[in-house]
């Protein structure tokens, strides 16, 4: 089964709608006219409830079906854009300096857009269906806050499902896989407390420049030594802050980054592994430390059941040799996780074509993927809910 004619003959309209968004990016939780641009076309496909204020700027819509019954699912999309200068040169690129649309979230919510025009114009379903537009992905864990607002049991959503777009896949390409798909992202900063003084005595310092080199480097271990070959683990320092003159060992040093897992039983092996090797360096060389780890957006779980239905769809629409049905897993992270920890789902990337890579200020979304994302959308919320 091809897209469908009416997802190739809202191609132009959505397309117009995401370079609208495009022009207009908005950061994490300030995205209020990128919301109120989605309840306005919401209200005017006659979208049934229109919701705002979920999760702070969410927007939640819901469809009801002709047929019977109460199952709803929901069908996700995010809105924020990035803190970057975009370079593109497009007519439509952003208007606002520092802020563009880097991670294709204006592509997004433009498909989701079409898809729910499309279904409040045929309806062929049974139960409801739940468009969630959501703020705050890159960072702010938005996600986390829709679900915290009681989404999930305001509008009785049984399964969520998830897009992104991916480039370098081809369009008209799907690509995902069951179960962990994209990594936990934690993150950790720790506080080097030495003793400083003259560079050109250093044995009356505790250094904490040297204690936090050996730091860095014994971090590596943890992916090296401690965890099995076979799992994942990423382990990057991403900061090193210390100092101020050619010839003082300062009192302080600061090392902050990032800790990339795929499975829980890692994750807090890779904690406890940190937290054992900073302070046993410390104290090893009598400085003192002090470890800040955050445990920021869990891994992206993918549902076997789910996942299969997504698969199935994705080969209706693209064929089944466009859809790559064991991508391997990304270390990257992704906060609808969250409601995936939720409510049982899947989450599927779908090609961008040969563009540049995402959170690049040379990135833009490919407008040729929208009528095989509005095809998606549509097919599986019929296919879910007995059309």
């Amino acid at each position: 089964m091809p897209i469908l004619n009416r997802a190739a003959e809202l191609q132009d309209e959505v397309t117009g709608w995401r370079r609208h968004i495009h022009e207009r990016p908005e950061l994490l939780f300030a995205v209020e006219n990128t919301a109120a641009f989605v309840a306005e076309k919401l209200k005017e496909f006659g979208v049934d409830e229109i919701a705002t204020g979920i999760g702070r700027t969410g927007v939640v819509g819901i469809i009801r079906g002709k047929g019977p019954g109460t199952r709803a699912i929901g069908l996700r999309a995010d809105m924020d854009a990035l803190p970057l200068t975009e370079i593109t040169g497009k007519p439509y690129a952003s208007k606002t300096a520092g802020k563009m649309h880097a991670c294709g979230h204006d592509g997004h919510t433009a498909m989701l857009l079409g898809a729910a025009k499309y279904l409040a114009e045929t309806r062929n379903f049974n139960g409801s269906v739940a468009v969630i537009f959501q703020p705050a992905e890159e960072g702010g864990g938005g996600g986390n806050l829709m679900v915290k607002d009681g989404m999930m049991e305001r509008f009785g959503i049984e399964e969520v499902y998830g897009m992104h777009n991916m480039p370098g896949l081809p369009i008209g390409q799907f690509a995902i896989r069951k179960g962990p798909i994209m990594a936990a992202t934690d993150e950790f900063t720790i506080t080097i407390k030495g003793r400083g003084g003259h560079a050109a005595q250093p044995h009356r310092t505790i250094d904490p420049i040297a204690i936090g080199s050996q730091m860095v480097g014994n971090l590596q271990m943890i992916a090296s030594r401690n965890v099995d070959p076979l799992r994942s683990v990423v382990v990057s320092v991403t900061k090193f802050i210390a100092g101020f003159a050619h010839n003082v060992i300062p009192n302080d040093a600061m090392i902050a980054g990032t800790v990339r897992t795929l499975d829980d039983e890692v994750r807090t092996l890779a904690e406890t592994k940190l937290k054992q090797i900073v302070n046993g360096l410390a104290a090893a060389h009598g400085a003192e430390v002090d470890i800040v780890f955050n445990r920021n957006y869990p891994v992206t779980f993918n549902h076997a059941t789910e996942t299969g239905h997504a698969i199935q769809i994705a080969s209706d629409i693209a064929g089944a040799a466009n859809v790559n049905a064991d991508i391997d897993p990304m270390m990257g992270g992704e906060d609808f996780s969250y409601m995936l920890n939720a409510r049982p789902g899947a989450f599927i990337f779908i090609g961008n074509g040969d563009t540049a890579g995402l959170h690049n200020p040379a990135y833009d979304f490919n407008d040729e993927a929208i009528s095989h994302g509005i095809s998606y959308w549509v097919r599986l919320a019929e296919q879910r809910l007995g059309s």
